[in-house]
């Protein structure tokens, strides 16, 4: 079926606009969430069957594995949202405290080492390991929360339109600092207060988180250690699937129409008079029964991996990021997944538990160097040691993720062994280091349910650059106002949010590149997060489409 013309274009007032988001992730949804509690009419189209995006889930036997996050971290940050939406965190989620945290397990070490919910005892764990430690860790800690205050308060959730924002004199006042943090490596900055190796990628490891590798993230990461070290991780009941379930309802009761089995295969565009440029008007949508429509918009935020929006959605003279840019940008890893049903409790393992090797340099360099790493590191998810709904009675579930180079050539996944060589080989080796590092000798013997992912699947079913897991890296160039932008330079009303643009990668950032679009709409060119409307005196929920004012 041909598609309909094209949309004129035409000055609607806010109130009578309408958008289309592409992407049915949570960047999207929020986005969708918030652009209609402003007051545009928004349709949004996902490819797939299931909203989530990376924050998939899938269930066989009795168990229900979420397929991506599992961290939740910045509590301030989905308060803030869900806020902005008329509600709270707590009244929307279920989320209870871990401690410890995480526990870490390394290959020259039988002890693992607990992460706690406290910062006293993180002090007495570090002093146990090396003496001093505890101290520097306190010290670590007052500039990790100084840093991350900062970012909030000028980065985050900017989105850098007007270079003069960074001139501020408080901010000029930490110049030095930021510089510092800014081109000094997290690997030495960590290497500079701490000896033991243990202690070094215990600090260094969120580098991971962001798509990069310690010697590579600039130290300003080091804020991160603010989050988990200090207030703990928390866990909301019913996983990242109730999350994202969540989100899609408080859109929904916006009035957002969710359309899913819809792949977006094309951005239009038409001139507008009076200006250089063109202005989106809609996009071309293809029906999982292979029927193209148009849907037009005054707004298009296009929130799927902004490389594949970008190099085939759009021409290549309206293209801001072609594929010359893509060539010298750097990607996050790829990864193995092994989401696993295991008969029996798991007592060795907490909710989150991380696997160390003991040469982290050649780790890294062999996924930079697109060498799969032979022992890997490794982190595994428990979340049964939580959640009883996510496992049968008597059994636990498991989420594998082994980080790997980018590259789809390694496979695909399958369940019960069926995935590709590579794939399979790769998740047999993570589950016997899994079972000898943590003293599981019977481990694989007890495995009832397997399904793996590999790197192809995120190349082929998410559309992802080179395959990653997660999106550009944050290396220096690829951060703050580095990173690439949310807006195009090339077509006006076409907006991007989520993982590939600012402010860069996690659920947390998603959320916010979702609250940034809304900003540019409004004409906010701060760096501060929207104000918060204040609370109903109503018990009733907003009407679908009901602007806050």
């Amino acid at each position: 079926m041909n598609a309909r013309p094209l949309p004129e274009v035409r000055d609607a007032s806010v109130a009578d606009r309408t958008a289309v988001v592409i992407g049915g992730g949570i960047s999207g949804l929020a986005t969708a969430a918030l652009l209609a509690r402003d007051g545009y009419r928004v349709e949004l189209v996902e490819a797939r069957e299931q909203l989530g995006g990376r924050a998939g889930s899938w269930e066989r036997d009795g168990f229900r594995f979420d397929t991506g996050p599992s961290w939740y971290l910045m509590p301030e940050v989905f308060d803030h949202f869900f806020h902005l939406l008329g509600t709270s965190a707590a009244e929307q989620l279920d989320l209870q405290g871990l401690d410890p945290g995480y526990r870490v397990f390394f290959e020259d070490h039988e002890e693992p080492v607990d992460i706690h919910a406290s910062v006293a005892r993180n002090a007495t764990a570090f002093e146990a390991i090396e003496p001093g430690a505890g101290r520097a860790l306190d010290q670590y800690l007052d500039s990790a929360q100084h840093t991350y205050e900062m970012a909030l308060t000028h980065f985050l959730y900017s989105s850098f339109t007007r270079r003069r924002e960074l001139l501020t004199m408080p901010l000029l006042a930490q110049a030095p600092r930021l510089l510092q943090l800014l081109i000094e490596p997290l690997e030495r900055f960590v290497g500079r207060r701490f000896e033991d190796p243990r202690l070094r990628q215990i600090l260094g490891y969120p580098a991971v988180f962001l798509g990069s590798s310690p010697d590579r993230t600039p130290s300003m990461y080091h804020l991160m250690s603010a989050m988990d070290l200090t207030g703990g991780v928390l866990y909301p009941q019913g996983g990242f699937a109730r999350l994202i379930e969540v989100i899609a309802d408080l859109a929904e009761r916006e009035g957002v129409h969710l359309r899913t089995g819809t792949r977006a295969t094309r951005i239009l565009t038409a001139p507008e008079p009076g200006r250089r440029r063109p202005r989106a008007v809609g996009v071309e949508v293809q029906d999982a029964d292979g029927t193209v429509r148009t849907l037009s918009a005054d707004v298009v935020v296009a929130t799927a991996d902004l490389h594949h929006v970008e190099t085939t959605m759009l021409p290549p003279a309206l293209q801001t990021y072609p594929q010359r840019w893509w060539e010298r940008a750097t990607s996050g890893p790829g990864a193995v997944l092994v989401m696993l049903g295991v008969e029996g409790e798991l007592p060795q393992l907490a909710h989150h538990s991380l696997f160390f090797t003991r040469d982290w340099g050649e780790n890294f360099g062999a996924i930079r160097g697109g060498r799969v790493p032979s022992p890997a590191s490794v982190y595994v998810c428990r979340p049964s040691a939580t959640d009883p709904s996510v496992a049968p009675i008597g059994h636990e579930n498991l989420f594998v993720l082994v980080p790997m180079p980018a590259d789809p050539g390694l496979g695909r996944g399958g369940i019960d062994g069926g995935g590709s060589a590579a794939v399979e080989s790769i998740a047999d080796e993570a589950v016997a280091q899994i079972a000898d590092w943590a003293g599981i000798p019977d481990l694989a013997s007890r495995v009832v349910v397997r399904r793996t992912v590999g790197p192809q699947e995120f190349a082929t079913d998410l559309r992802t650059w080179k395959g990653g897991m997660l999106g550009p890296a944050h290396t220096l160039r690829q951060s703050a106002f580095l990173r690439a932008g949310n807006a195009s330079r090339r077509v006006d009303s076409l907006f991007y949010a989520g993982s590939s643009t600012i402010p860069g990668i996690g659920l947390p950032m998603c959320l916010i590149s979702a609250e940034l679009v809304a900003k540019r709409l409004r004409g906010d060119r701060s760096a501060s997060p929207l104000p918060e409307p204040e609370p109903p005196s109503r018990s009733a929920p907003a009407a679908p489409g009901e602007a806050v004012a």
